[in-house]
Parts: C-alpha cells; structure tokens; sequence
C-alpha cells in the first residue's frame, strides 16, 4: 500500500513542524536548562532577555504536530498518547510552570528564587521527557489491531533514559550557541566556556546510544547501511560538533549556534532514514495511518494553504525584526 501525495504532504508537514519546534524550542529549552547552572543574578536577567521576543512563539509548531497528527493521522495521534501518556503530561506541567515562572520572576521579590528553580526545572523536564519519548520509539512501540499494548511506563527503560539526558545536553548546547549569539560581554564569555563540556558530553551520549540502536535493532541498523547516503548524515553530524568546537575555541560568535543546529538537523535525518516509512517504529506506516482522502483534502486548503503560510511569515518577522545582539530592558 502506497502514500497518497497528500499523505505524504501532511507526513512532511508534521516532520518539518517537529523540526522548527526542535531548534527554535529547543535553543530556549536550553537556555532554560543552563539557567539553573549559575547563581549570578545579572546573568539570570540578561539570559531572560535573550529569549523574551521569541520563546511563546516557538512553542506554536508543537501545536501544529498535535494537530496534525490528531487530524491527518488520527491512528499516530491515538498509540502516541497511550504509549507516552505520562511523558506528554509531564510536558504540559512543564510547560505551564516554566511559562508562569518566566512571567512571574520579573515581579517576584522574594519568590525570585522559586521562579528561577520553577524555569530551569519546568524547561529540563521538558527536554527530557522528549528526549525519553524518542528513545522509547527507537526501541520500536508494540502495537496490535491499531492500539497500543505496551505498559504505561515502557518509557522509563535504560535506553530512553539514555536519550532523554542526551536530549537535555543536547538543548544546552543549543542554548549556549544561542546566548553567544545574542549576548554581549561576561555572560557571552561565560557561554563561550561551557560550550567545549557541553560538546564532549553531547558527544559521549551520542556515540553510546547510536552504537546500542544499531547493534539492538535490525530495522535501524537495515536502514543505514542500505539507503543511499544513510551512513553519511551521522557523519555530518559529527563534523557538525567538531565545527562547533572550533567555533568557540576561535570566538566566532555565529558558528556555535549555526553548526550546533545542523548537527540536529543531522540527527534529525538520521532518524528519518532510520524510521521511513514508520510513523510508529516500526508497525504503522505513513500510508496505513492516513486519514480518507477528503479529510486530508479538507485539511489541505484549510490549514496547508493558509495557516502554515501565516505561521512561517510570522515567525520570520519576529526573528528578524529581533535580529542581532539583545539588549537588557527592550528584548533587543
């Protein structure tokens, strides 16, 4: 059975959008996660600052991969919320907390430090449980007559754990590249330094989980080795970090961030190599999951022609009329 052209349109938007949300999100997420690694009170401020214009808005794609599995997928959406169901609450309470943490500290006196603990934490239980959730999909989500039939903690095994923490290293070193883009003065040096950590440890998790995904599953390890230029995108990626290295060692300010987001973008082929033509590792495809042909059509001139457009237009507005180095007290 073949994916219809709509089918796989809507599969692309759901991939794209998950995406956006990884880097844009992600680099904030990660910002959050380094947040609660200094007690600096300025330098807390002025990470703040680097994210206000921007971090609401990042988490719209999230929205539009909820969405568009519930409407385009609608089997996807319902194996997803059984197989991870404490994961995706534990993602809402996080990022409920971490929102009203970042509003309230700025009017807090003394409950500052409640909110500056409620925003690291909020944002690395975010990144974690989205972290875990890929790692339980790698190991594959057993499935039978369209329903999940696994337990409700299937996500809490060694290797999702594995990729949850990656997944949080992974997002601090996004946030770091981030911060040295934007900021200026000590909490950019401050930045600059923890990027050579953040590199090796992003890397030694890397390396372990890749090595146990393709020595444990036959699919993955297929995949790579048979599709063209499989083998060559976990390559990239690895030149991708050692690209990051080397701009921070040289303090050019724009290759830390630029080369940490290719390496996702990397890792994010990988799996896309790796999982094809599973939505669900590995026992529901893109074409079986599809909703009728109407409702994608439907769909297609309600949301692809004019929501997404309005989306894209938006978030390239915001991103460059805040371009360049941010300012403390007006975001930029």
């Amino acid at each position: 059975m073949e994916a219809t052209p709509l089918a796989l349109f809507w599969a692309g938007v759901i991939a794209g959008a998950i995406l956006l949300y990884v880097v844009l999100d992600g680099f904030d997420l990660g910002v959050g996660v380094l947040f609660g690694t200094t007690r600096e009170a300025a330098h807390r401020t002025a990470m703040m600052h680097v994210i206000a214009p921007y971090w609401d808005g990042n988490e719209t794609w999230l929205i539009v991969v909820g969405a568009g599995l519930y409407a385009a997928f609608p089997s996807v959406y319902t194996v997803f919320l059984g197989a991870f169901y404490f994961p995706v609450l534990l993602l809402l309470l996080g990022l409920i907390f971490r929102g009203v943490a970042f509003e309230f500290r700025e009017r807090a006196n003394r409950t500052r430090p409640l909110w500056d603990w409620g925003f690291c934490l909020g944002s690395t239980v975010v990144a974690f449980v989205q972290g875990a959730a890929l790692g339980a999909m790698m190991r594959g989500i057993p499935v039978a007559d369209g329903q999940f039939t696994g337990g409700p903690f299937d996500w809490l095994a060694p290797f999702p754990l594995l990729t949850g923490l990656g997944l949080v290293l992974g997002y601090a070193l996004l946030g770091a590249g981030w911060v040295v883009l934007k900021a200026e003065g000590e909490l950019r040096d401050w930045a600059y330094r923890r990027i050579p950590w953040l590199v090796g440890a992003v890397l030694a998790v890397l390396v372990l989980a890749f090595t146990l995904t393709v020595n444990s599953g036959e699919v993955p390890r297929g995949n790579l080795q048979h599709r063209p230029g499989g083998l060559a995108f976990p390559v990239l990626g690895l030149l991708a970090l050692a690209g990051t290295l080397y701009g921070a060692q040289r303090r050019r300010d724009g290759l830390p961030f630029a080369l940490t987001v290719l390496f996702f973008l990397a890792a994010y082929v990988t799996l896309g190599v790796m999982f094809w033509p599973y939505m669900v590792p590995y026992s529901i495809t893109v074409a079986s999951a599809a909703a009728p042909e109407p409702s994608l059509s439907f769909l297609f001139y309600g949301a692809g022609i004019v929501a997404l457009p309005v989306m894209l237009i938006y978030t390239i507005v915001v991103y460059w009329v805040f371009r360049g180095k941010a300012r403390q007290g007006n975001g930029n």
